[in-house]
């Protein structure tokens, strides 16, 4: 018989069923012919008798002789090693293969599986398209788990973009996709989507909340007893445990030692921008500071000697929780702050592990912390009132005054640094201004922002930006609205003592909602910019009445949105009152609480010895509310 023959009978044998006769024919076959479709029936064949491993290797010969096919071979050959677990050779033969792989989502697949095996996540991002692209439900919960985390991250957004399109139902997907499309304000998609979220809210709230992150549930829902319930699970700790913590047998000596733990523990940082010159403040004649610090080491250079200011250093960065936990305990810390919460790259849970008699948790975060052992939170009166008692896992400790601290020793704003040419401002504009990540300019505020420019013809918007994707879509939402786009203006992040002064050449700062500015509010108060914000329903919806209050400038707090425009209308229609309210955050700066270091300190410390007090007598947490110090009479600095 002749090889053409021979290879008839064998594919008409493999084609019913008759493995065994095409295998026979396929070896008389050998005997004449060693061509690639030969080797690939053959590959064929021993995989339908169960015999994978020869397969793989006929396959490998068959890709070996070259021809247009050669990576169709490579490519079933590490299929079936991947499938064997033989991953070594899987993956030797897919790495010629990763072009190929860009575009067919079954080698990507196994391409990707094996690398996120060996712990190499960014070398397979290049397959989050196609993955993601895949109708394989197996392939998109592939290109999930690929996903950074990060919601500035483009390759994140239009991947979650296609899977969320293909499976609308998918609730993961859903709340994953707003989160991407909230950080470039794509307020199409976003208004697209929201009936389906408020369908949810309304039959099914507690599906959602199982799903998202606390964080970035805060920047869009404020309801506090919502709030509290999102990614709660039952288990995350054991309440015996927690009481044996509480109870368990303490060394306390003369001075109480605090423990700070973060990640955020670099000068630049917005945490750090408000804590350090607290730090520096602390009595270490009656306390002791220590900072379990695991921040990224490239934040680092050149800072050691600033940072051992703040207190003794630890680093915990290459550790496991457990062992973090063993070494804070080590130090006989008696309170442990968490500054991170559920903000990215916290590592709260390191709380679970420790048997510290007082857990607190404290400015990073603005709201309740989650499945973590914690007994109080630090807050004020205005973020933190009698009515959100019911929605916190912790008790409240609250703060005099306020509870955010901050630097009185921050560079000054220069008038006269910039000129509003050099921005980009019309000379003699009323000039509304927002320096928040614009990811905080939600829906609601965006449309509110609009009735306010509409009330005020000839005022213009001027609005810090990162990203030429933001800027395009806030722009589109404003001039869609019929804001003419000379009226928009739009500025770049600059370095901080250049940001400090171009806030001066604003009338007006216009607060976002529900997630306020916090550092953000903070430096257009020093700079002498008063902000305009609305009553909150979440601590992080009052966080700049806090801030105003503090400093002396309540009439800046709106009652509804009504109200914040027709603040907003008068501010524009009287700039002496503008001019005003300028001149008493001058004079307010180094008199009111809101700068008042030192001040702040000593309320802090109080509450600390207030904590240790019910903690050395045995007592369980209770609700603390810190006295005031005597009010100042003259400039603290």
């Amino acid at each position: 018989m002749t090889p053409l023959t021979l290879f008839a009978d064998a594919s008409k044998s493999f084609e019913r069923g008759r493995y065994t006769d095409a295998l026979t024919a396929l070896n008389r076959l050998l005997d004449h012919a060693k061509d690639a479709k030969t080797y690939a029936l053959l590959a064929r064949t021993l995989i339908a008798l169960s015999f994978k491993t020869e397969a793989a290797h006929t396959y490998v010969l068959a890709a070996e002789l070259g021809g247009p096919d050669a990576d169709t071979y490579y490519a079933e050959a590490m299929k079936l090693h991947f499938e064997l677990g033989h991953d070594d050779a899987a993956l030797s033969l897919g790495l010629p293969l990763l072009q190929k792989a860009q575009h067919d989502a079954d080698l990507a697949f196994i391409i990707a599986s094996l690398f996120r095996k060996r712990g190499e996540k960014q070398a397979i991002r290049a397959f989050l398209p196609v993955l993601s692209a895949s109708s394989n439900p197996k392939h998109t919960g592939l290109a999930f788990m690929l996903l950074t985390g990060a919601a500035d991250d483009t390759a994140d957004r239009e991947a979650l973009a296609a899977m969320q399109a293909r499976m609308p139902k998918s609730l993961p997907l859903l709340m994953a996709h707003l989160v991407t499309q909230r950080e470039v304000n794509n307020y199409k998609e976003i208004e697209r989507l929201q009936p389906q979220l408020d369908r949810i809210l309304a039959k099914t709230p507690q599906t959602l909340l199982q799903v998202e992150a606390p964080f970035y549930n805060l920047t869009w829902l404020a309801n506090e007893a919502m709030n509290k319930k999102v990614g709660y699970f039952p288990d995350a700790y054991s309440l015996d445990k927690q009481r044996q913590r509480r109870s368990a047998p303490h060394q306390w000596a003369r001075k109480i030692r605090i423990g700070y733990l973060s990640s955020d523990f670099w000068a630049m940082h917005a945490t750090m921008k408000l804590l350090n010159a607290v730090l520096r403040a602390h009595d270490t004649e009656r306390f002791d500071i220590t900072l379990f610090c695991y921040t990224d080491g490239k934040f680092l250079d050149e800072q050691e000697a600033e940072r051992r200011q703040w207190g003794r250093i630890v680093s915990v960065g290459d550790m496991t929780d457990a062992e973090a936990a063993q070494v804070i305990e080590q130090h006989g810390i008696d309170i442990l702050i968490d500054l991170k919460g559920h903000t990215r790259g916290g590592r709260a849970m390191i709380l679970n592990k420790t048997m510290v008699p007082v857990q607190v948790a404290w400015l990073g975060f603005p709201g309740t912390t989650v499945n973590v052992d914690l007994d109080y939170v630090i807050g004020d009166h205005k973020v933190l009132p009698d009515r959100a008692k019911p929605h916190y896992w912790e008790k409240f400790c609250r703060m005099p005054e306020c509870y955010q601290p901050n630097n009185p020793n921050q560079p000054a704003a220069q008038t006269g640094m910039f000129t509003r040419a050099e921005a980009g401002l019309p000379q003699d504009a009323f000039v509304f201004a927002s320096f928040n990540a614009t990811r905080k300019i939600s829906l609601r505020t965006i449309n509110l922002w609009i009735r306010v420019l509409k009330a005020t013809p000839g005022s213009v918007i001027w609005i810090m930006v990162k990203s030429r994707e933001a800027q395009n879509n806030i722009e589109r939402k404003l001039t869609d609205a019929g804001i003419a786009a000379e009226r928009i203006v739009f500025t770049r992040v600059v370095p901080f003592e250049q940001h400090l002064s171009r806030i001066t050449l604003a009338d007006v700062g216009l607060d976002t909602f529900p997630y306020n500015g916090h550092t953000t509010t903070s430096e257009q108060l020093w700079a002498g910019l008063p902000v305009l914000t609305l009553k909150g329903t979440h601590f992080a919806s009052r966080v700049s009445e806090s801030l105003l209050c503090a400093m002396g400038l309540p009439e800046m707090v709106a009652r509804d949105e009504a109200d914040y425009v027709r603040l907003a209308a008068e501010l524009f229609s009287d700039r002496d009152k503008v001019a005003a309210f300028s001149k008493r955050l001058e004079e307010n700066r180094m008199v009111k609480p809101l700068f008042d270091a030192e001040r702040f300190c000593r309320h802090l410390e109080t509450a600390f010895e207030m904590m240790a007090e019910r903690a050395r007598k045995g007592l369980p947490p209770e609700h603390i509310d810190v006295p005031a110090l005597p009010d100042r009479t003259a400039p603290f600095l």
